[in-house]
């Protein structure tokens, strides 16, 4: 079997599963663990169809950086419950999942798979950087635009896009990226800086949607371009100019937000996948009986066991 990483954007993932699977799911002691089992599920399921042999759940260690809301203070404002002042902002999360995601934590150790995250950063960033570092095939699974940037067939480096569901999943590669936008994935970050995005709190360029920005990038090749020959003032529309040349400001400093990080230093434990030992199976089993994961658990060391 060819070796091939698969890239877990987890928040993503466990999000996901927690809308899935309905919250009437829950252990002896009534904690709910929808989004455990619905995650469990979404590993085995990709697992046995992209057959990877190495994984990594990467892990939102800090959700919102502040060297990211310093440039661009808007981003993810919504998604705020609680400024902290000394650490990592506290995300709005459904009490019924949050309680869970310290037993997904649990399970996935127990089950050998590797989370890895890194201080101030996004699991974007994590998964930008070994993206980048990897030396085989690379499947990012997420319903995250944002990834795509990172999309690339010179080096195989896919993603399996989540957003239509688990049983409609996408895989996209550098014709699909340009099919849906007109841009290649080494301009999608360009674009996405452009187009603005609600669910970041990222504002865009006033005026400028997706098609405005996919002709701008197709004209004048990345937003170095599209700056100069608003400055020039040659080589576009004189409204749309006006609109570029407005959101200088913002586009100083978008682009740094919206790029993932590709260069951290990491410490990642051998991600390569195998089968439970009998002591990893007899303490999965434990934990499926104190969490009532059941069936989830029996399906992904079945999975397991076929790598």
């Amino acid at each position: 079997m060819t070796d091939r990483l698969m890239l877990l954007d987890s928040a993503s993932l466990y999000f996901r599963a927690f809308y899935g699977v309905p919250d009437t799911v829950r252990a002896p002691d009534g904690t709910p663990v929808n989004a455990v089992r619905g995650f469990l599920d979404i590993i085995t399921r990709l697992v046995t169809t992209y057959r990877p042999t190495h994984l990594v759940a990467c892990w939102d260690d800090d959700w919102r950086p502040q060297w990211r809301v310093d440039l661009i203070p808007t981003y993810k404002t919504h998604r705020v419950a609680e400024v902290v002042a000394s650490g990592p902002d506290i995300e709005e999360v459904p009490d019924p999942l949050e309680v869970q995601v310290p037993v997904i934590r649990e399970v996935l150790d127990t089950l050998g798979l590797r989370i890895v995250g890194a201080p101030a950063h996004e699991a974007d960033d994590v998964i930008g950087t070994l993206a980048t570092i990897a030396t085989m095939p690379v499947d990012i699974v997420t319903g995250d635009r944002d990834l795509f940037q990172l999309v690339d067939d010179a080096r195989d480096v896919r993603v399996v896009y989540t957003a239509r569901g688990m049983s409609n999943l996408e895989v996209l590669t550098d014709a699909q990226v340009v099919a849906k936008y007109g841009v290649l994935p080494s301009q999608y970050a360009d674009f996405a800086t452009l187009r603005g995005d609600s669910s970041d709190g990222l504002p865009g360029v006033a005026g400028i949607g997706e098609k405005t920005a996919a002709g701008l990038l197709a004209t004048h090749g990345d937003l170095d371009g599209i700056v100069a020959a608003a400055e020039r003032g040659e080589g576009m529309a004189a409204g749309v100019r006006a609109k570029v040349l407005a959101g200088l400001p913002y586009l100083a400093v978008a682009p740094q937000v919206v790029a993932v990080v590709r260069d951290l230093e990491l410490d990642v434990p051998d991600p390569r996948l195998r089968p439970l030992d009998e002591q990893q199976k007899a303490d999965a089993a434990a934990l499926a009986e104190r969490w009532a994961l059941g069936a989830a658990m029996t399906r992904i060391i079945d999975a397991l066991d076929t790598v």
